[in-house]
């Protein structure tokens, strides 16, 4: 992994993922989502976290 990543933030990753702020601090509370970082009161989750869950949710069924 490289030593430098590009970090984002709750909103930013809510936008991306279509779903509200709530959702992904409901998912941190419960353990689920990507993994994240707190610097003082700021979530941020390294872009290749965010693309490794997201990867990892896809369906693997065969489409229709």
């Amino acid at each position: 992994m490289s030593t430098t990543s590009t970090w984002i933030g709750i909103e930013e990753l809510a936008e991306e993922l279509g779903v509200p702020v709530r959702t992904i601090y409901a998912w941190r509370s419960k353990n689920k989502g990507p993994r994240g970082a707190t610097f003082g009161k700021h979530v941020r989750f390294r872009r290749d976290d965010v693309d490794a869950w997201t990867e990892s949710r896809l369906d693997d069924r065969a489409s229709a």
